[in-house]
């Protein structure tokens, strides 16, 4: 029976049989975009899924976040499948860095021949475009597949998600199983690289910015110090992978997990605190991250860490210096640029920042998130001693501190830079980690659901692209606020936030992928959380609130 598909920027088109996205995708007119995947009804689909009743499609390129996620998971099972090829070894894939991931090799760092002969062996599955085959079977056959694999992890990790049926990827005679579809083929990795850094591998990849080709490689020192330290911790901990997270749920350690994150926190404070008291004459702390980072919480701990160390200290938030929204500059598309730095008021936070250098009183704004106007604060006047400490998605921008003195100032950049792994092909997204932690934040201290967030959150990532993470290396300390357990207690708000997500909607999709995630990861309770932790800041109960 003949049926009809309407396609985003095409139009509507009839078929009499079933028809897969490559199918449809050739007779199509697309100006040459790198398509990976295809949106059938708002679902994220491989390019090989099969439409044979009526259907809304869109296809998904690399200049989208679904679109690249699909085109780093295709090319990093590519690299998996080279590994075991061409060296005999296992691969862990353990964080991004640089628009790349971070990657080490099972039994130490490749030498340069080894390296030579893994980019030939990649490089030779690209050029043979190799089918990549999408499988849809029970997990009990899930779980011998990867068990026969020594992936003994995965499959551990499948059986305590219950996940049946499990989609799983062939690809010349290796499985894998990934959390985004992946293209029907090695081909469709046109721009990657590989290249050695410390103990292991960088496999590089276009960005949302750059879907065309390869960005410059600049691997942050700082930031690879903080990754190095905090995996070091976690294979310590023996939690460097969501399986092993499950058992330490399942074997009641779920309170031991969460104290000792939380002095991992104290203990790195405390350092930051005796670094600037080594400083000397710090009158002005920046603090700056993304968009769920933790800042807040961070700048308030941080004020008590330094006050035990004598210091008298006041949080000033960059949040309540924004414009009032009417006068908020707009983007290229005439939405609201939260992100932008210009969305400050400067001129007043200068003036504001040089009366409290001149030890005066000044009475701080407080931005209203609901209202979108910009109300009165509290009093403040700065004692002799004592610091300010800044705190925003800005705060290492010069053009935030320009009235103060260089010397006067102290920079530390915050971010949940790292986590555990899904598994050792499955990085957790440090972005999917914010997204989580803003969810919950938003729909409880902003009135936004969770679809107004979603829809947002494109934005804020290319925001903090542009004006963040360039100043990152420019931080005197990077603070890692991930806490190893705060998925599984995050968990238990996001998932009736995303189910609220309509199957009309154009963040369904997004809300979907969040929900699989969410699948693989155990639940712990909320009410073990200190009411000092940086995850309080979102799910609310924080002391600083």
């Amino acid at each position: 029976m003949p049926f009809s598909i309407s396609i985003e920027g095409v139009g509507l088109k009839t078929f009499d049989n079933p028809v897969s996205g490559k199918d449809v995708l050739s007779l199509c007119t697309l100006d040459d975009r790198p398509v990976v995947a295809w949106h059938v009804n708002n679902y994220l689909r491989p390019l090989t899924w099969v439409v044979s009743d009526h259907a809304e499609v869109d296809f998904v390129d690399t200049s989208t976040f679904e679109g690249m996620a699909v085109y780093r998971n295709t090319l990093s099972f590519l690299l998996v499948v080279a590994c075991k090829k061409t060296l005999g070894r296992e691969l862990f894939i353990r964080h991004s860095i640089s628009d790349g991931f971070f990657c080490e090799l099972q039994g130490g760092a490749p030498t340069q021949d080894e390296l030579k002969l893994l980019r030939g062996s990649l490089k030779n599955l690209i050029e043979e475009d190799i089918p990549i085959d999408m499988e849809i079977v029970p997990l009990d056959r899930a779980k011998k597949i990867f068990k026969a694999q020594n992936d003994v992890r995965k499959a551990d990790l499948l059986g305590a998600a219950c996940m049946d049926p499990v989609t799983v990827w062939l690809c010349d005679g290796i499985y894998g199983h990934f959390y985004t579809p992946l293209a029907p083929s090695a081909g469709y990795i046109k721009s990657w690289d590989l290249v050695s850094f410390r103990n292991g591998v960088v496999l590089r990849f276009p960005t949302v910015t750059s879907p065309q080709g390869l960005p410059p490689f600049r691997p942050p020192k700082k930031l690879a110090d903080v990754f190095e330290e905090y995996a070091g911790w976690l294979d310590i901990l023996g939690v460097n992978t969501m399986e092993s997270l499950h058992r330490y749920v399942a074997s009641g350690k779920a309170q031991e997990l969460i104290l000792v994150s939380e002095a991992l926190h104290n203990q790195k404070l405390n350092e930051i605190a005796y670094e600037i008291i080594k400083k000397g004459d710090v009158k002005v702390v920046c603090i700056a991250g993304p968009s769920g980072s933790g800042k807040t919480t961070t700048a308030k701990r941080l004020a008590i860490t330094l006050r035990v160390r004598g210091k008298k200290t006041a949080v000033i938030s960059l949040d309540d210096y924004f414009l009032d929204r009417e006068r908020t500059p707009r983007d290229a598309d005439g939405n609201p640029d939260f992100e932008s730095i210009e969305a400050l008021d400067l001129d007043f936070l200068h003036h504001q920042l040089e009366m409290i250098l001149e030890g005066k009183e000044i009475i701080l704004p407080k931005f209203n998130f609901i209202s979108g106007k910009r109300e009165q604060g509290p009093r403040l006047k700065l004692e002799e001693q004592g610091v300010a400490i800044i705190e925003g998605i800005h705060g290492l921008n010069q053009r935030i501190t320009d009235v103060v003195p260089e010397e006067k100032i102290y920079k530390i950049f915050v971010s949940p830079l790292t986590g555990i792994s899904m598994d050792q092909y499955n990085r957790t997204s440090t972005t999917d980690n914010r997204l989580l932690r803003r969810l919950v934040r938003d729909y409880r201290t902003r009135g936004k659901n969770a679809e107004a967030t979603l829809l947002q959150w494109p934005s804020v990532i290319k925001g903090a692209q542009r004006y963040i993470f360039p100043y990152q290396e420019q931080a005197d300390r990077m603070f890692n606020s991930a806490l190893v357990y705060e998925l599984p207690v995050l968990k238990g708000y996001t998932e009736a936030l995303l189910r609220s997500v309509k199957e009309s909607s154009p963040a369904y999709g997004e809300a979907q992928r969040l929900l699989t995630l969410s699948q693989y990861i155990p639940f712990i309770p909320s009410d073990a959380v200190p009411n000092t932790s940086i995850l309080r800041e979102f799910i609310g109960g924080s002391c600083f609130e």
